[in-house]
């Protein structure tokens, strides 16, 4: 029996033995798909001055989470076993700063014209980015934490469009 994900649809990385396998995308039709996720890393007012006034001795902070998230969005099927190589046609990292809780959001859009969806892809950028921040303020404080890392928005393929309709979860 196929294992299910409660909602009485078959999870797809299953073969009919319910052993795990890549899907089969051979027979989908290109489409344009797109995928926006978002998280944030929260730290003390200390760290979050270093960011502020870019005084951390490793370099820029947001311009190299910025290329890490990049290179983790075009890395994701090397990261995670069951993805599949896709050719990226656009991602965007923005980050949003927030003074009043010494905090960083980061957002990634990704997007493709193929035969699968970039969800991964985007949430993997985020995690990448934010763990970036994370190890180039780490020698500052050990005790950020990393929250709401989820996607927002998917759109394209079959399921069509999807947005996150949760409680806010920015910070």
């Amino acid at each position: 029996m196929l294992p299910s994900n409660g909602n009485n649809k078959k999870l797809t990385h299953f073969d009919g033995d319910g052993q795990a396998h890549m899907v089969d995308i051979a027979g989908k039709t290109d489409t344009h798909r797109s995928a926006t996720a978002t998280g944030t890393i929260l730290m003390s007012p200390r760290t979050w001055e270093h960011v502020r006034s870019g005084t951390t001795e490793k370099g820029d902070v947001l311009g190299i989470a910025r290329t890490a998230a990049i290179m983790g969005a075009k890395r994701t099927s090397e990261l995670i076993p069951l993805c599949h190589p896709l050719p990226l046609t656009h991602i965007a990292i923005d980050f949003e700063l927030h003074d009043d809780k010494s905090g960083i959001t980061c957002r990634a859009l990704v997007e493709t014209i193929g035969k699968t969806g970039v969800e991964m892809e985007a949430l993997t950028a985020v995690q990448i980015a934010l763990l970036t921040i994370y190890d180039m303020l780490k020698a500052v404080e050990k005790g950020m934490v990393i929250k709401h890392v989820h996607l927002v928005h998917k759109q394209g393929g079959q399921s069509g469009d999807w947005s996150y309709s949760g409680t806010d979860v920015s910070a």
